[in-house]
């Protein structure tokens, strides 16, 4: 379906909302988790690549 002006790259801004949102929500969750029961260096190595791929996915979208 071709796109119809003015609407280009929506649902690229769609998907990065929602990254982004899922990565926020992932640093609340392992902070959470860290007061609670301790640092675990897997949770903020998971959510550190989760950041990463926001990042390259907002780079990506800008170009």
């Amino acid at each position: 379906m071709p796109d119809t002006p003015g609407t280009s790259g929506t649902k690229t801004h769609g998907s990065a909302k929602a990254m982004g949102a899922l990565t926020a929500g992932g640093l609340v969750v392992v902070t959470a988790y860290s007061v609670a029961l301790g640092s675990n260096g897997w949770l903020w190595f998971g959510w550190v690549v989760l950041g990463a791929l926001f990042l390259t996915l907002v780079a990506l979208r800008d170009t």
